[in-house]
Formats: structure tokens, sequence, C-alpha cells
């Protein structure tokens, strides 16, 4: 087997396997019932899914700059995806959207009242 098959082998899947979680992502989103499902859904299987994605291009891509490109694209989605994820979630908390009911343990919780 050459190179160019291997890689084109290797971009499909990666290509195809980014899609399928991007897709889960998607309706994660909007089957999920409340906000810490459908945060977890719009962060964990979508960042994996775009990394499969660019790594899948990155097979792909011979230039240097391009390659460079892809890696700036991820190390900024590993990096903005939590960090949004976490402030969603903490807006809601404190707004008072989040169903207490749900919640195995509350550490966000004044400690007189837990």
């Amino acid at each position: 087997m050459t190179w160019s098959a291997f890689s084109d082998v290797a971009s499909a899947v990666c290509l195809l396997a980014g899609s399928f979680l991007a897709l889960t992502a998607a309706i994660g989103l909007v089957r999920f019932p409340d906000l810490f499902t459908r945060m977890h859904a719009a962060t964990k299987p979508q960042v994996l899914g775009l990394l499969l994605i660019l790594g899948g291009v990155a097979f792909r891509v011979r230039d240097a700059g391009d390659l460079g490109m892809l890696a700036i694209v991820a190390i900024f989605q590993l990096l903005t995806a939590p960090v949004s994820a976490h402030m969603v979630g903490r807006a809601a908390y404190r707004t008072t959207t989040v169903r207490q009911d749900l919640l195995l343990t509350d550490e966000l919780a004044d400690p007189d009242t837990r």
C-alpha cells in the first residue's frame, strides 16, 4: 500500500468519524432534556469530531503552512470549548435555571444549606 492510498483511507475514516460525532452532538443538543446534558453534548463529541475532521484534512494537505493553521485551530478549540462550557454552566447555576433535583452533589451551594 502506498502512502497516497494510506492517506486517502485514513483521511476518509477520520472525516467520517468526525462527521458522525458532530451529528451526534447536534442530535444531543436537540434531544437532551436539561442544560448540563446539552452542554456535555455541545462540548465533548463536538470537539473530538472537529479534531478528527482536522486530522482527516491534515492527511490530505501537504503544505506546512496549512498544517500549522490546522494545529492552531485545534489548539484554540481545545482551549475555548471547556472554558465556554464552564462559563455557561456557572451562569445557568447562578441564575437558578438548573434543576436542583438533578444534581447529585452541589459543590457550589452555601455550606449552611447542604
